[in-house]
């Protein structure tokens, strides 16, 4: 028997991070819209369907989209504009545009 483990123990029972058998909680599992990566960039392409390339401030390109808010006011976007985007933390080279700078 483990150390520190009494005989009425199940597996995975006294476990800190909330997997019990390999699978976690729902609510455990979520991430929040906190870690999301902001950051500014400059807008260099318009694709269709509301797409953009944003070059970064380190030199990656990404592909954005606008967000909800900036599509429902109409806010335009040029190439050339500044923007403000938060970038995905599954998929580092996706990203949506939150804010154009005046």
């Amino acid at each position: 028997m483990d150390p520190g483990r009494t005989e009425t123990d199940l597996p995975g029972q006294n476990c800190d991070s909330g997997v019990a058998f390999g699978w976690v909680a729902p609510h455990l599992s979520r991430m929040s819209k906190e870690d999301a990566i902001k950051t500014e960039g400059v807008v260099q392409d318009v694709l269709p369907g509301t797409m953009f390339r944003v070059a970064l401030p380190n030199g990656a390109v990404v592909l954005a989209h606008i967000s909800g808010k900036m599509r429902k006011h109409f806010i335009r976007i040029v190439p050339g504009d500044k923007v403000e985007v938060e970038l995905s933390p599954y998929d580092l080279s996706k990203a949506r545009i939150i804010f154009r700078e005046q």
